[in-house]
């Protein structure tokens, strides 16, 4: 049995795909120009901006109208109404639970918005936890949030693996314990000297088989 935690923005689900959708459909209920949503999507910084930003600067550029509150409100609502995974995932997923190995979703941001982008991509009845920064009191690469996890399920980290598409969280938070991990490269090349992942995979349901049968 192999504890698998697994991070869920852009690696269990394609968040920037969900939140572009979003974006397209706030732009349009707007009357806004649908060019913009490649102007959005570079503001957000895949979610690492802060709302208030993303808010204010929307706000600067069509400033008739809009109102912050509300902008936030689809801020937080985009990429959680419109998040999916691929079939190959759920697939890969329901194989290692079935094997045994115990998955845990270990993600940063807000308990709402991430455990409502779980439900809604269906990921609650294919995983065996969710953790989540905010309740957890700690955030990758921080080495608490991954306890919480192992705890969540009743396991110890020895053994355990981390996928992630982020160096600087999930790569860096595997490396300080002595975890195992999986970059999704997402066509990116490894840039860091100090630490790398144990193995690099093309997709999620890759990373997920690999630890599961390493």
């Amino acid at each position: 049995m192999t504890l698998l935690m697994i991070d869920l923005d852009n690696t269990l689900i394609d968040r920037d795909a969900a939140f572009r959708l979003g974006v397209t459909e706030f732009l349009a209920a707007h009357e806004l120009p649908a060019s913009d949503v490649d102007w959005v999507m570079t503001v957000d910084a895949s979610g690492y901006a802060p709302r208030s930003v993303v808010a204010q600067a929307i706000i600067e550029r069509h400033p008739v109208g809009l109102v912050e509150e509300e902008i936030v409100d689809f801020l937080r609502r985009g990429a959680r109404e419109h998040a999916r995974i691929t079939d190959d995932t759920a697939a890969a997923l329901s194989e290692v639970r079935a094997a045994g190995n115990r998955v845990v979703i270990v993600t940063n941001g807000v308990v709402a918005q991430q455990t409502g982008k779980v439900a809604a991509a269906g990921l609650d009845r294919l995983v065996d936890a969710t953790v989540v920064s905010e309740g957890a009191g700690s955030r990758k690469p921080e080495p608490g949030i991954f306890h919480a996890a192992a705890e969540a399920v009743g396991e110890s980290l020895a053994g355990a693996w981390m996928i992630g598409d982020r160096d600087d969280a999930d790569i860096l938070g595997a490396h300080r314990l002595g975890l195992r991990s999986v970059w999704l490269h997402l066509g990116r090349e490894w840039a860091q000297s100090e630490y790398a992942p144990t193995h690099t995979a093309d997709t999620v349901a890759e990373a997920i088989k690999h630890a599961a049968n390493a």
